[in-house]
């Protein structure tokens, strides 16, 4: 390969700017508009998105305790399962603007614009703007990136901080920079006080390739590295070090963790127990046995080397996975003969190629074969990887066109795509049919006519490749509409239309064996409690959306936020086949596990008579149920339990402490169950979550209350008066 293959000069290698095609600054600032106005569009219909977070959000905007912890209330009871750095952005955005849909998430909206930046600019230094605008258009159109930078899960943050560590060790490897290789670290350790070890995973490939082609002499490319994971430890492990020094009993308990503990939630939970599913306290009961377990993955789908392709996890990321990996390949042949070290043009090819690549390929690996805990929407961190290679790969076989080898791969690979598309879209019933035909005609027309289009000129050239790149993404782009033109709501959320078998969630989300009932009705996300019975004042699964006939209708979001037309009704989605996640109104009410409840006026009325007096207004398990609540109010409501009610906080003993100090006011209760549906969900309500070390504390909780105090009805929902016993 040689220099004028790549369209760069080599000069951009040393870090000096390349002459800018007049065309670059108006078309970078269209893409980002662009994804400006595709991740900004009816934000709001998503109303609190899922309300575990944004419960957290609006705790953290009445108190700095409850912002720095990330706790899931203003009491400071329990924190979220996750470290707090995601939730920072919001709660700021919160206590500026005050509470509400946008507040929360133009945040996670900006930073998929900024995403989409950073990758446009770690392209186009070795591969021109061509390679960056193409690698920026395949990000921003994957339909779990659409979906997730418009939601507020903590994925949205790491994707950014992946791309922008991957960025960073690019210009480390241009001239063995120290000050680049840093910031790298840095980004990795807020990635970590984002979520955890998941941060970790692309570390591996970095530094090995750093090591091995920095050019610099051995001894300063470790200590390098030393000081980068210096930098990494300590923007990820300050926060850590404060909250393991602070004194439990004047800090809310780590909510995920059986023991208080945030390096037991790390380690366990959040960490090994993600890959082998031992997750003690985690839905389902952890472990990979039990029932509904078993190998491959058992309640969180099969796992395997096709898992990133299969079901419903498909058309979420892989519509342009596997040409993301012919690519590769094509990019490493093409620059294997490369000098080891990046001083040269052809050496930051390939260093680009194997730093893409690599963080691809153990991310695909790491998701394909966990055991544990997997949603869908996990996959958005391999969008900039794939639409990295995408955009590299591409610039590469173009520039060598004239070669027959890379001509037949470049037409291989558009084909590849245009037959795994067609294969996507016909996995959602009815959804487009025309699509997926033009789609597989035009992209084989394109695949057959590019390698003679050059003769006819460079009209029909120019012509041909933009049929091909057309084709190549009508298809997630389609997906992208489906998403954005409907809200998402609940903890498990999808993009794109209805698809039948699904493999990311418990027993495939279809009632499986051991899984949760019928979670989705019609492919929409949302939840049944385990038990079969319905906590009072949900809405039962199906009654508020559908996801069925082309057409999906949402409803109203959890804690009463509209989640539709600011009314609370029901309106048609936008585009055909679209989709929202679960909750009240949303497909599905969770009973406190996946989803809140619907809160009424009189509800809210009683948690907030006289509030100010108490430290909690209410009390209720799980997470989801209390946000519902806490969310609608406006007041701290205690969640017990932790997300899944199965958490050992607070203790029998500490609860009572707290309703003879006069600090609690209300307990909100489950409504009434059968022996065998109290049974079947392992003796709890609410929460929903296994009978872990000290997880049974909730069903604890809750048979002391309606031992002691009178049992009453507002607004549908049970009540009970903690300041009046019945004897």
């Amino acid at each position: 390969m040689t220099t004028a293959a790549l369209p760069i000069l080599p000069a951009a290698v040393a870090g000096a700017r390349t002459a800018r095609p007049r065309w670059e600054r108006p078309a970078l600032v269209g893409l980002l508009i662009a994804t400006a106005a595709l991740l900004l569009w009816d934000l709001g219909s998503s109303g609190y998105a899922n309300s575990f977070y944004s419960a957290a959000v609006q705790a953290g905007s009445a108190s700095w305790k409850a912002f720095f912890f990330g706790s899931s209330d203003a009491g400071n009871s329990i924190t979220v399962d996750k470290p707090p750095a995601a939730l920072w952005p919001m709660m700021l955005s919160v206590r500026l603007f005050g509470l509400g849909s946008w507040q929360i998430l133009v945040p996670q909206a900006l930073m998929g614009v900024a995403t989409t930046g950073v990758l446009y600019a770690a392209v186009r230094r070795q591969f021109g703007p061509g390679a960056a605008l193409l690698s920026g258009a395949a990000f921003a159109l994957t339909p779990v990136a659409a979906l997730m930078f418009r939601f507020n899960n903590p994925d949205a943050l790491l994707t950014l901080l992946l791309t922008v560590t991957v960025y960073c060790l690019l210009r480390a490897l241009e001239g063995a920079h120290t000050r680049w290789l840093v910031w790298a670290g840095v980004a990795v350790g807020f990635a970590f006080l984002t979520k955890t070890l998941q941060a970790f995973v692309i570390l591996p490939p970095l530094a090995v390739l750093y090591a091995v082609c920095a050019p610099t002499g051995l001894r300063r490319r470790l200590g390098q590295l030393l000081l980068a994971g210096g930098a990494m430890v300590v923007a990820g492990g300050w926060w850590v070090a404060v909250v393991e020094l602070w004194p439990a009993s004047s800090r809310p308990y780590i909510g995920g963790s059986q023991n208080n503990s945030f390096l037991e939630l790390t380690l366990g939970y959040n960490g090994l127990g993600r890959i082998n599913g031992n997750e003690t306290g985690s839905v389902g009961g952890g472990g990979a046995g039990g029932p509904g377990g078993g190998g491959g993955g058992g309640r969180w789908g099969e796992s395997g080397i096709d898992r990133l392709f299969s079901g419903n996890i498909g058309g979420q990321i892989s519509w342009l996975l596997p040409a993301a990996l012919v690519l590769l390949v094509a990019g490493l042949v093409i620059t294997w003969r490369a000098r080891r070290t990046t001083d040269s043009v052809d050496g930051m090819a390939r260093a680009a190629f194997l730093a893409w690549g690599g963080s691809l390929l153990i991310t695909a690996v790491v998701f394909s074969y966990m055991q544990g805990i997997f949603h869908e929407y996990y996959t958005v961190a391999l969008a900039p990887f794939v639409a990295a290679l995408i955009g590299m790969g591409v610039a590469v076989l173009w520039e060598e066109r004239g070669s027959a080898v890379a001509a037949v791969t470049l037409s291989g690979t558009l084909a590849l795509t245009a037959v795994w598309s067609y294969v996507l879209l016909g996995r959602a019933t009815g959804y487009l049919p025309w699509l997926r035909w033009a789609v597989l005609v035009g992209g084989l027309l394109a695949a057959v006519a590019l390698p003679f289009a050059g003769r006819a000129g460079r009209r029909m050239l120019r012509a041909t490749a933009g049929l091909g790149v057309v084709a190549a993404l009508a298809g997630p782009f389609a997906y992208c509409m489906s998403t954005v033109s409907t809200g998402h709501t609940g903890s498990i959320v999808t993009a794109g239309p209805a698809v039948a078998g699904s493999r990311g969630g418990p027993g495939g989300m279809l009632g499986g064996p051991g899984g949760f009932g019928e979670m989705r009705q019609g492919g929409r996300d949302g939840g049944q409690q385990p038990g079969g019975a319905l906590p009072q004042g949900a809405v039962p699964p199906g009654q508020g959306g559908q996801g069925q006939g082309g057409q999906a209708q949402g409803g109203q979001a959890q804690g009463g936020m509209p989640g539709a037309d600011g009314r609370g009704a029901e309106r048609p989605g936008g585009f055909p086949g679209g989709m929202t996640g679960g909750g009240p109104g949303g497909g599905g009410a969770g009973g406190g596990l996946l989803n809140g409840a619907r809160v009424s006026s009189e509800a809210k009325a009683a948690l907030t008579a006289g509030a100010d007096s108490y430290t909690w207004a209410a009390a209720a398990i799980g997470s989801q149920n209390a946000a519902s609540y806490q969310l609608a109010s406006g007041v701290p409501v205690m969640p017990v339990g932790g997300f899944n009610g199965s958490d050992p906080s607070p203790t029998l003993e500490q609860f009572k402490e707290y309703v003879r100090d006069g600090r609690i006011h209300w307990f909100i209760g489950q409504g009434s169950t059968t022996a065998a549906g109290a049974e079947a969900d392992g003796g709890r309500r609410g929460g929903g979550g296994p009978a872990g070390p000290g997880g049974g504390t909730s069903t604890e909780i809750e048979n002391w209350v309606k031992a002691t105090f009178k049992e009453s009805t507002v607004g549908g929902a049970t009540f009970y008066d903690l300041t009046t016993p019945t004897s």
